[in-house]
């Protein structure tokens, strides 16, 4: 394989809940990058965990669906709250659409799960030395920005961590009660996060809220019909 990505990053993190994937992307870019340190996240509570514990972290590759989070909110927390940290999103959806909101989104780039592996290696080579990166067969027919939905993500920076970690549980159709059991904290806790929620949101209740949410949300190519 040749020695495409000239930056040495210090850290990775492959953020996928298939551990077969995980796998597959870490050791073709250990053939690369035989210095870097490679972290693995399962969930996005998880990678979380991770980037707050790795305040050096070069990369993130990030899949579109992971357990604990909806959609492009995932990207949209990362990419608010730790700025500096570039995130690639590696995913089965290839939709221009898609990958146009994941741009807008703040992504550093975009590899579809069916690129071979050296394409892969050298967008991530892209992506490191500053570089945006698409799947060059659709980044021309990419259409317009959707202004609502950019609107919606600067109102979404603005939650806390456990705030946004409400606001996905929300989505998966949990209760306060089961919310505050989950997080093991009182039901009046997770009643004052809704509201600050609400109020950061610009809605007026709670399913407003999740419908909110809803709108970064990511057809899933996985789920069956």
């Amino acid at each position: 394989m040749n020695r495409l990505l000239a930056i040495q990053a210090e850290t990775v993190i492959v953020a996928d809940d298939h551990p077969l994937f995980r796998t597959a992307i870490k050791e073709a870019l250990e053939a690369e990058q035989g210095q870097t340190r490679f972290l693995e996240a399962s969930s996005f509570e998880s990678l979380q965990e991770l980037v707050d514990v790795n305040k050096e972290v070069d990369l993130v590759l990030l899949d579109l669906h992971m357990p604990g989070v909806s959609g492009f909110a995932g990207l949209v927390y990362l990419c608010k709250r730790y700025p500096s940290v570039p995130v690639v999103i590696i995913s089965a959806n290839e939709d221009p659409v898609v990958i146009q909101r994941a741009l807008e989104h703040g992504a550093a780039g975009f590899i579809p799960k069916s690129s071979s592996l050296d394409t892969i290696t050298r967008a991530i080579a892209s992506v490191l030395m500053g570089e945006i990166w698409t799947p060059e067969s659709t980044f021309s027919n990419l259409p317009g920005n959707n202004v609502s939905e950019l609107e919606l993500a600067e109102r979404m920076a603005q939650l806390t961590p456990q705030q946004f970690k409400v606001l996905m549980m929300m989505s998966q159709g949990l209760l306060n009660k089961q919310i505050a059991f989950e997080l093991a904290v009182s039901e009046a806790t997770i009643k004052a996060h809704v509201t600050a929620i609400m109020h950061k949101l610009g809605v007026n209740n709670r399913t407003q809220a999740v419908l909110a949410a809803s709108q970064l949300a990511v057809a899933n190519p996985n789920s069956p019909l």
